[in-house]
């Protein structure tokens, strides 16, 4: 068994499901708000690795949708401390399961790490 952190924002619709498929899986789910998390550059680097830019971001978040916030236009850096200010603008859920971890994982990475 493995302790898996999830972080999600508050009513994501998938997220339920997610954490239904890794607990089925027998491991320990523990929920974590990812709005009220307390952020650094460091503490929030790892859920990307070596993913573009780009796919950090919630393309569903507001400043994302209104076109305020561009990230095809915005560097590392600049991304991080955006989404430490605004973590509505980080692509959820953020998974944490041992080493690993990612962001705005899908149903095959849910498997995975259900079999990890």
């Amino acid at each position: 068994m493995t302790k898996v952190v999830f972080y999600e924002k508050p009513g994501a619709a998938d997220a339920s499901r997610h954490k239904a498929m890794l607990a089925a899986a027998g491991h320990e789910v523990e929920s974590r708000n990812l709005m009220t998390e307390a952020w650094s550059a460091a503490l929030l680097r790892p859920y990307f690795g070596a993913t573009p830019v780009r796919d950090w971001f919630d393309i569903e978040a507001p400043r994302v949708r209104s076109g305020e916030v561009d990230p095809d236009r915005i560097n590392p850096q600049a991304a991080l401390t955006m989404m430490i200010v605004d973590p509505a603008l980080i692509r959820h859920p953020l998974v944490k399961a041992g080493g690993d971890c990612r962001a705005g994982v899908d149903e095959a990475t849910i498997s995975a790490l259900a079999r990890a």
